[in-house]
């Protein structure tokens, strides 16, 4: 029996993107496949098959590898038109300029301590650092082997699925992300010592639909 329209329906289920040991457990029972090494060689090719149709002209959506896994995206072609809808169901709300400035020092200079991130922005900014953590778009890693070893921080997994990216590497110019990160936000706006916080995101909007997302520090 096929594996592809398997596969299909289980990345297009997922609401984040599905990795391959998951893929490989999930269609197992009904693969009638014994030998593991030989099941996720099927599932790989199939996934590859997969990948291959939906990047022809006649599909409006891709398999794309973002976090480690594997969802459907909207084609960069189709992304204006996909944002005009979700803008239509919530209208978007930026990311503030702090959260916006602080994020992007951390994705491209990661870990990086928050006396460090002050320093390049030229403010104190670890006020922003909280907000950040309760998006869950960057986590501590570790201490810097300094005086007083401040705290070093890090972006998530949370951070390359809001953005559509496989990894760090797959970063933009840091003019890009800010555009980026400006188009893909969108929350409630909620006063917090001044600061704007941010709630939701795009891809939020779009998942949530049942339309698949918009979607990249050195």
């Amino acid at each position: 029996m096929s594996l592809k329209p398997k596969i299909e329906a289980i990345i297009y289920a997922a609401e984040t993107p599905i990795t391959l040991d998951q893929i490989v457990a999930l269609v197992k029972d009904a693969s009638g496949i014994t030998d593991g090494t030989e099941l996720r060689s099927q599932v790989m090719l199939a996934l590859g098959e997969l990948k291959a149709e939906y990047a022809v002209d006649a599909h409006g959506i891709e398999i794309r590898e973002v976090a480690n896994g594997y969802r459907m995206s909207t084609k960069p072609e189709q992304h204006d038109l996909v944002r005009s809808f979700a803008k239509s169901l919530k209208p978007p709300i930026r990311l503030s300029l702090q959260a916006l400035e602080t994020l992007a020092v951390i994705a491209y200079k990661q870990p990086v301590t928050v006396p460090e991130i002050s320093e390049i922005r030229g403010v104190d900014s670890s006020g922003v650092i909280a907000t950040l953590l309760d998006r869950k778009l960057i986590t501590t890693s570790g201490r810097k082997d300094v005086i007083g070893r401040p705290i070093l921080y890090k972006t998530t997994k949370e951070f390359l699925l809001r953005f559509g990216l496989k990894d760090v590497n797959e970063l933009p110019s840091m003019e890009e992300f800010e555009k980026l990160v400006a188009e893909s936000f969108q929350s409630d706006l909620l006063p917090a010592e001044g600061n704007l916080r941010e709630e939701a995101s795009l891809d939020d909007a779009s998942n949530s639909s049942g339309a698949i997302e918009t979607s990249k520090s050195a």
